[in-house]
């Protein structure tokens, strides 16, 4: 996938004979004073070319396979190197741990809890952190009042090797994904 420009991101082989395989372009991190460059989707072109080098690569091989799926990572992507992290800070993250957080909740939630949903931030000590508020989301057109506090904001730090699974959070915005600030 490399020599084509491309990244592998996950394969996955499923009942039936089918192996998913899904790519996405390389990501170059955003040079100080630099250009300001739009990030790049895969396209279905993209797909198909790998999907025609696959087939050969895959027939040459002797896999077994009934049938060949190949996809971009979609909205839901999958985060499992320290690059997607970097690459999504301040994006809005769906994370499971490998162990409940136990001691570490110190009453503010469940000691059982291993699921978040929160922003993921770069921590002080050079190691990753969500951060999340447990308050109910506004509903469009709900009223909230000026007066209402809102509720404190908590932080969860954690190490790639305690995740059980991290993805980006399926946000949908019909309006458009605004540009990320540089």
């Amino acid at each position: 996938m490399t020599g084509l420009g491309y990244d592998l991101v996950e394969i996955e082989r499923s009942a039936g004979g089918l192996l998913r395989v899904t790519i996405d372009l390389p990501w170059q991190p955003p040079v100080e004073g630099g250009p300001v460059v739009p990030e790049q989707f895969v396209t279905v072109e993209d797909c198909e070319k790998i999907t025609r080098q696959l087939q050969f690569a895959l027939e040459v091989d002797g896999a077994d396979y009934t049938r060949l799926e190949v996809s971009s990572p979609g909205i839901d992507r999958p985060l499992r190197h320290e690059q997607d992290f970097t690459r999504f800070v301040g994006e809005v993250i769906d994370l499971t741990l490998k162990e409940p957080i136990g001691a570490a909740a110190e009453g503010q939630v469940s000691a059982n809890r291993k699921k978040f949903r929160g922003t993921l931030e770069r921590a002080e000590d050079g190691g990753w952190q969500i951060v999340w508020s447990d308050e109910p989301p506004v509903k469009p057109g709900q009223k909230v009042s000026k007066k209402r506090v809102p509720a404190p904001l908590q932080a969860l730090g954690f190490t790639l090797e305690e995740l059980r699974e991290a993805r980006l959070a399926p946000i949908v915005d019909f309006k458009g994904r605004s540009a990320k600030p540089v």
